[in-house]
């Protein structure tokens, strides 16, 4: 295929006015509006050059600074070359543009719908996961890197894409780099395929060597100069000194709207809130975070009220993913949340950790979008220097592989030692995953893939709780334990307010709470949810948050979907059979039994794999400690805390996975000495 750019004057034209070649109807006065700003973009004034390239080249590298326009305007003037061609040839080509977050992918292509005067989800849309916003028109598709990665497990080819766009490669997610590789294959066998990888700020040297031949392309972003402001001394508490440093900046600066970066949703409400008892309604205080529904992450982009300065207290998503008009101030904390794996011990973290320098560049560019700004950076010219790597390490070797593996696998690359990464994982997390996805009966002894692993692939979570959903019927209980799926699948339910609500919301919680556990409790509030209608007043009543049942509720839906497709039976046991919840808890056991911990004899928890001392986290509703429990995350802290909590018999384990809980499995520690016991008393048992 030869891609081309679209003629000038090639554009259909009704009385004079000129027609929207993909809805048929005259261009809006909102879409001129927008079209002269677009032209003001420096990656407009390079449209020429980069379709040349890309016509010439089957892999093109993009750099664009912040500012430059490259994630709504590429991915149209790939549409258009692609447009030209679909007339020469009528098949209906896709344009694919991958985002690392689900908020940038919507985002995006509510802006890009607007500029093309076209409604989002008719010729552009967007695919996230547990929501398709796309229809049979679509020709532009934003997508996550993990929905692409999804698809190419039902077409291997991507037979229905003509280009696609890589977007915010730097930030080397998972699912990106699994792209890379995985594209490089597809590259091969589909000489029509074209391919744009984009960043903001690229190890170009590393990219250039891995897509060996493709051409590097550069463009300026639209930036002022920007000052940028050190700490004299390193900051006791970041989120304090950020509180401080906004209110200095609304007393003492000249008008410009503000951007935090915060690492998550906790610590941003609560600066939120910190900002408006201190300013008032001097200021317009904005959140943003990736759980955020999309009405409200759209206020962002609002104007002001006349004489009230926007601050906008956001999390990383904010360094390259949106852009927000109006910034001309930055307050940089220095640290983000990251997730860290330790595949020793199974343990996978968030933890807040300082960010990477070309993160800091990033920020910075924030503040030099419409005029010259400040960026008010708190930590110290030293710390910058000599504590910040230069790039974000690689989240491929930082995370537990095991849903990487599976991917993989289903995508048919069995030999996993030789896929092409760009980082290769360290071979111990590797065998990690391949031990972990063999005793869930994912893959079998030989490294195939079972009839179970491929059902499980199909599903987009976890393997465990793709595992736990699979044999639920077994129990009797896959509408109880979809339920539970989904409210583990969506941001925490209750709400608990800061002051004296706080004390209210807890009472309110405790009246959803079960005694055997925080997965009973989550099915509790589902169930009040149903009963009650789904009822907004309801919700607001119990400190429920509306918008994360919303969510539960649709992803539900779709799971229910997945598990239709591979006829497993949805149903129930009688709620008032004596083995109602007992059946529960043991089908959340098929799926979590490497997430187990007993009580030892000194009153700790000890991980039954490792002996690792846990604390049940403040959050669990069990008001006492029982003998054997499984646990839903571990939460590395001020301590090491299990969250999400369920009470289980230590009998269990030996029926529900006893290749695990094979005693050999267990030398020399704790967990062997109860097994013992365990094994002792069944046969005991037996033999009565």
């Amino acid at each position: 295929m030869e891609v081309a750019s679209i003629p000038a004057k090639k554009k259909a034209k009704t009385n004079g006015m000129v027609v929207n070649k993909w809805t048929g109807k005259v261009y809006s006065r909102r879409y001129h509006e927008i079209l002269e700003k677009r032209r003001s973009l420096p990656v407009w004034f390079q449209k020429d050059e980069f379709l040349q390239t890309l016509r010439n080249n089957q892999t093109v590298i993009l750099v664009g600074e912040t500012g430059s326009g490259k994630t709504t305007q590429i991915p149209q003037f790939v549409l258009e070359a692609v447009h030209v061609e679909a007339e020469k040839n009528p098949r209906k080509w896709l344009v694919g543009c991958t985002q690392p977050r689900r908020v940038a992918a919507m985002s995006v292509a509510s802006r890009v719908a607007e500029e093309m005067d076209v409604s989002i989800g008719e010729e552009v849309g967007y695919t996230v996961r547990f929501e398709d916003c796309t229809s049979s028109r679509t020709v532009l598709k934003y997508l996550t890197d993990g929905m692409l990665l999804r698809e190419a497990m039902t077409d291997p080819l991507l037979q229905r894409y003509k280009v696609i766009v890589l977007d915010e490669a730097h930030e080397r997610t998972l699912a990106t780099d699994l792209l890379f590789g995985l594209l490089k294959r597809v590259l091969r066998n589909r000489p029509d395929l074209k391919l744009v990888i984009m960043s903001a700020t690229l190890e170009a040297k590393k990219f250039l060597e891995y897509f060996s031949g493709a051409p590097l392309m550069k463009v300026p972003g639209r930036l002022h100069p920007v000052e940028i402001l050190y700490t004299q001394e390193p900051e006791r508490d970041y989120l304090e000194a950020a509180i401080r440093t906004v209110v200095q900046i609304h007393m003492f600066e000249p008008p410009g709207d503000v951007l935090v970066f915060l690492t998550g949703e906790e610590e941003i409400e609560d600066a939120c809130r910190k900002i408006v008892n201190k300013l008032g309604d001097q200021v317009n205080v904005v959140p943003l975070y990736s759980t955020l529904p999309p009405v409200m992450q759209q206020k962002i982009f609002d104007p002001s009220p006349e004489n009230r300065r926007k601050v906008v207290v956001s999390t990383n998503i904010s360094e390259t993913s949106l852009t927000i008009d109006g910034i001309v101030y930055v307050v940089d904390s220095g640290f983000a949340k990251q997730k860290i794996y330790n595949p020793s011990n199974r343990v996978e973290s968030l933890l807040v950790s300082p960010i990477s320098q070309a993160s800091a560049h990033q920020r910075a560019g924030r503040a030099g979008r419409t005029q010259p700004g400040k960026c008010f950076r708190l930590y110290t010219e030293k710390s910058f220097n000599h504590d910040l790597q230069s790039q974000t390490y690689p989240e491929i070797l930082r995370s537990n592989l095991a849903n990487t593996v599976l991917t993989l696998t289903k995508l048919g690359i069995d030999n996993l030692v030789c896929f092409d990464f760009m980082d290769p994982p360290a071979p111990q997390t590797l065998a990690r995953a391949l031990n972990d996805l063999v005793y869930l009966g994912a893959l079998d002894d030989k490294g195939n893939l079972t009839k179970e692993g491929e059902m499980m692939s199909e599903f987009p979570l976890d393997p465990q709780m793709a595992k736990m959903l699979i044999v639920s019927p077994e129990f009797n209980c896959s509408n109880e334990i979809l339920s539970v799926s989904a409210m583990l699948s969506v941001p925490n339910c209750f709400i608990r307010p800061k002051g004296e609500a706080q004390k209210e919301a807890d009472e309110a919680k405790a009246r959803f709470g079960h005694i055997d556990g925080d997965h009973l409790t989550l099915l509790n509030v589902y169930h009040a949810y149903k009963q009650n209608n789904e009822d907004m007043k309801w919700c607001y009543e119990n400190f429920i948050n509306h918008r994360a049942m919303k969510s539960a509720d649709n992803v539900r839906k779709q799971l229910m979907k997945i598990m239709s497709k591979f006829n497993l039976k949805i149903c129930s046991s009688d709620f008032n059979n004596p083995n109602y919840y007992v059946n529960i808890r043991k089908a959340l056991l098929t799926g979590y039994f490497m997430q187990v911990a007993h009580l030892d004899r000194t009153g700790r928890y000890l991980t039954a794999k490792d002996d690792q001392v846990v604390h049940l986290h403040p959050s669990c509703c069990m008001d006492h400690k029982p003998e054997w429990v499984i646990y839903n995350e571990y939460a590395l802290t001020s301590r090491n805390f299990i969250r999400t909590v369920t009470y289980i018999r230590g009998e269990w384990l030996l029926d529900v996975a006893p290749h695990y809980y094979h005693l050999p499995n267990f030398p020399n520690s704790e967990t062997k000495r109860i097994l013992e016991k365990l094994y002792n008393k069944r046969e005991r048992k037996n033999l009565k």
